[in-house]
């Protein structure tokens, strides 16, 4: 059976990620320079076989020049040695209606975990221009720590400055290739 591949459409896909600052409130940031690219044994995603998603460090963006010059750090990402954060998704389960769970290897800093995350089929279409596209958004969470973001400071009163857990969220249009 003949493989499908859809590739991403950037102009229509975002990828950000919600941090707690001070536990008090959240942080927004995005990567700017990302791929992701799927295929499937036919024309619909419940035939899945293969998702792979790529971001560039170095695109990161929290709308913060000095804070996002120290997530490119060591302290963080460490952007000079790791440039690329890498999911490869190996298993899309249907888990009720359009929703699925899509199971993969997520390595971030040189540190390759089991992840899970959440996956909204929004459906596809062909758009004015004759193009065969698919809609998801995607949810999920991770513990930063376990990927050696260890980074952290204390206030005077206690509090940790940057929390562990680490929200995802992307909303992603693939294109069907010819």
């Amino acid at each position: 059976m003949a493989t499908t591949k859809w590739a991403v459409d950037p102009m229509h896909s975002e990828v950000q990620f919600k941090v707690k600052h001070l536990m008090i409130t959240t942080v927004t940031g995005y990567f700017q320079s990302f791929n992701v690219e799927a295929e499937t044994a036919d024309e619909t995603f419940t035939s899945a076989n293969k998702v792979t998603f790529t971001a560039d460090v170095n695109s990161i963006s929290t709308n913060n020049e000095q804070r996002d010059t120290h997530l490119k750090s060591a302290d963080f990402f460490d952007a000079d040695t790791h440039g690329q954060i890498k999911f490869e998704g190996n298993n899309y389960e249907q888990v009720g209606g359009e929703d699925y769970l899509l199971h993969g290897d997520l390595t971030i800093k040189g540190i390759t975990k089991p992840v899970t995350v959440k996956v909204e089929f929004g459906g596809i279409v062909v758009d004015p221009y004759g193009q065969t596209k698919a809609g998801f958004t995607v949810t999920g969470k991770i513990s930063r720590k376990e990927f050696g973001l260890t980074w952290n400071a204390v206030t005077e009163a206690g509090s940790v400055v940057v929390s562990d857990e680490i929200k995802l969220q992307a909303e992603i249009q693939l294109v069907k290739q010819a």
